[in-house]
């Protein structure tokens, strides 16, 4: 499996957070309500080494996580199949490719015309936070079409959960071609939560963790039975992975 951590190693960071009347130092990934987040992103960080330094300069997880995602895509698919022309951005509107360049058109219609702003109501474009576009090898004058969409969430929360299922849709009721590859990549220490978006939902292909291997462990390692339950089920349904195998599954 490919070094995927030190792609998105900046984005793990122990932080003061507080729990009951003291501040004690957590990973950036707890809810610090949960004993089980607690315990397990402990050890994942643990298993890391990631350093406990809290004076170093701040980093905003989520963007780090996407732009290592990106990093990751844009390396290792150019190294995988050379002969294929990969575009590996961040937030591109999907309107920008061939499968949903109708959606651009649409966008113009509602914006010209009050009527339809109302009976419609809604934006159809959507930019996901990493995107990956292939160039027609017979026709190099087509537009990209979209090969992946990568939504980043640095942990799982139920409104993270809704936007991802409403890009998912988007973009499977709305495509004109072949479907894109629609996943997700995940820090979240809890595989019940994983699992709020990873189980059977039709709407994304699987999710992929930051490090799964140390969460195994982590889980494996306490008292969460439920937590050990869940994690096996989507490992073995095939609903989780690590993030290391995603540039292999896209390209693929």
């Amino acid at each position: 499996m490919l070094d995927r951590i030190s792609y998105i190693r900046s984005a793990f960071r122990w932080e003061p957070r507080r729990r009951g009347a003291s501040r004690v130092l957590l990973p950036n990934v707890v809810d610090t309500h949960s004993a089980a987040s607690v315990s397990i992103a402990t050890s994942m960080f643990e298993a890391l080494d990631v350093p406990r330094d809290v004076d170093g300069p701040t980093t905003d997880a989520g963007a780090a996580l996407e732009a290592g995602v990106q990093r990751l895509l844009d390396d290792h698919l150019n190294e995988i199949d050379p002969l294929r022309e990969w575009h590996v951005e961040r937030y591109r509107s999907i309107s920008t490719y061939e499968q949903y360049a109708h959606l651009e058109r649409l966008n113009a219609l509602i914006a010209s015309n009050p009527t339809y702003r109302v009976e419609i109501g809604r934006d159809y474009t959507i930019a996901p936070d990493v995107v990956v576009g292939l160039r027609s090898r017979v026709d190099s004058e087509r537009p990209l079409r979209l090969h992946a969409a990568v939504s980043c969430k640095w942990t799982i929360r139920s409104d993270r959960v809704q936007n991802i299922r409403h890009e998912a849709v988007l973009m499977i009721r709305h495509r004109r071609g072949r479907l894109p590859h629609i996943v997700a990549v995940t820090a979240e220490p809890l595989p019940s939560r994983i699992g709020a978006i990873a189980r059977g939902t039709g709407e994304i292909d699987a999710v992929y963790h930051a490090s799964l291997g140390a969460l195994k462990d982590a889980v494996a390692s306490g008292p969460w039975a439920d937590q050990r339950d869940m994690l096996d089920e989507l490992v073995e349904q095939h609903r989780l992975f690590d993030l290391g195998d995603l540039p292999r599954a896209l390209a693929d």
